[in-house]
This record gives C-alpha cells, sequence and structure tokens, in this order.
C-alpha cells in the first residue's frame, strides 16, 4: 500500500485509512500527486511575474539624464493621425521649438507616463502652446493605424500641437535609429524625450521618465522670445 502523503500527520495517517477506505486514500493520493505536480510550475510562473514587475519599478524609479546631441533627420515618409502623409523632416523644421518622444498605443507602462508627461506639458504652456510642436511617433505602426493613435490622442487631450504619426514598420525604425532610440522591439523600448528650441539647435536628449516641469524648463526661453 501506498505510503499517504507527508503533509498529513503520522497520528492521523491510521484514521484517514480506516474512515476513508481504500478508494478514498487513493483518491487523496492523487489529488496530492497533482498538487505536488504543479506547484513548481505555478512557482516559476510567479517567480517570472515577480521578476517582470520588479523591471518595471526598477525602470520607473531610474533618474532622468540630460545630455546634448545633434541628429540629421531624413526624408521619412509618416503618416499623421488625421490620416495625411507627411516628411518627417518637413514636419520637425516648421520653425517651432519640437519635443518628441516614441509610444504605441498598446503599451501599458512607460507610454502612458510619457503621454500623460505631455498632456501636463501642453497644459502648462497655456497661451504659448500653439508656438510649440509635440511629436509622438509609434514604434508598433503595423498595429497602430490613424485611428487609433487619433484615439489614443483624445484619451491625453492632446490638442493640434500635438502630434502622432504612424506609417510603415521601415519607417519607424529608420525614424527611431535617426535619434538613436532604437532597441530592437516595442517590449524593449525605453523613455527617452528629446527636445529642440529651434531648427538648427542641438537637441536636449533626456533618457528616463522627463517631468513636465523639466520640460517647460528646457523650452521656457525659447517660447518666451516667441
Amino acid at each position: 500500500m501506498h505510503a499517504l502523503p507527508s503533509f498529513i500527520l503520522p497520528s492521523e495517517k491510521s484514521a484517514v485509512t480506516r474512515s476513508l477506505g481504500p478508494v478514498a486514500v487513493a483518491l487523496t493520493l492523487a489529488m496530492a500527486a497533482v498538487i505536488l505536480g504543479i506547484a513548481p510550475a505555478v512557482s516559476a510562473h510567479g517567480k517570472a511575474e515577480a521578476a517582470e514587475q520588479q523591471g518595471h519599478h526598477h525602470a520607473l524609479s531610474d533618474e532622468a539624464t540630460r545630455s546634448a546631441a545633434d541628429y540629421s533627420i531624413p526624408q521619412i515618409k509618416l503618416v499623421r493621425a488625421d490620416g495625411k502623409s507627411v516628411w518627417l523632416a518637413d514636419e520637425i523644421n516648421d520653425g517651432r521649438p519640437v519635443v518628441m518622444d516614441f509610444i504605441y498605443t498598446t503599451c501599458t507602462s512607460i507610454c502612458p507616463l510619457s503621454s500623460q508627461t505631455f498632456s501636463e506639458l501642453q497644459e502648462k504652456l497655456g497661451r504659448s502652446r500653439d508656438g510649440v510642436h509635440l511629436v509622438s511617433i509609434s514604434i508598433d505602426p503595423e498595429q497602430d493605424t490613424p485611428e487609433k493613435l487619433a484615439a489614443y490622442a483624445k484619451k491625453f487631450g492632446a490638442g493640434p500641437e500635438w502630434d502622432h504619426y504612424t506609417g510603415t514598420l521601415a519607417a519607424s525604425i529608420a525614424a527611431q535609429k535617426a535619434f538613436n532610440a532604437y532597441r530592437g522591439s516595442k517590449m524593449e523600448h525605453a523613455p527617452v524625450t528629446l527636445i529642440r528650441t529651434a531648427p538648427g539647435k542641438s537637441w536636449v536628449r533626456i533618457e528616463g521618465f522627463a517631468t513636465s516641469d523639466q520640460l517647460l524648463r528646457e523650452l521656457r526661453q525659447a517660447v518666451a522670445s516667441k
């Protein structure tokens, strides 16, 4: 006869055997085997979830770093959320200061925080907001249609000065690479915000989560001169 599971105390084993009978004991053993067999898998899954959450928390807690950079902007054809095909260089070089990031609409960690920061920034700009161009480029253009981007923009209260762009996958990757923001896949993307106060000027690159106040400080001089 098979031994009862170890989690049944020795003093209880004889009572269980007498009261349950051979069939019930067999069922008890089977259930115990199933429980014990599943436990390692559940534990591994729990560890994976914990590691993923820890990674997100680590990303959220990293301090933003600021640097200056110069980028050559190629003529990449993108599609705005209003459905119009445009050239990236023309959109960025329209004379206004630019604040740019890379997002995708189904993102649940980095992108909502970055978009909320842009939303706060346009509010803090007040009447000067029309003089600043906010640019968000999708890194998942195969899923982010102009219609989905428009709905996403509406969710964050995007005004006419805040444009969202999609296009082909090749165009999106080219745009990301032009600004050293390409990380291989959307699951590997990191928060990066780019600010340029005027065409021909160097870009300010903020890696990590910038705040709306930080972005406003970067723009203050350019906005005040308009």
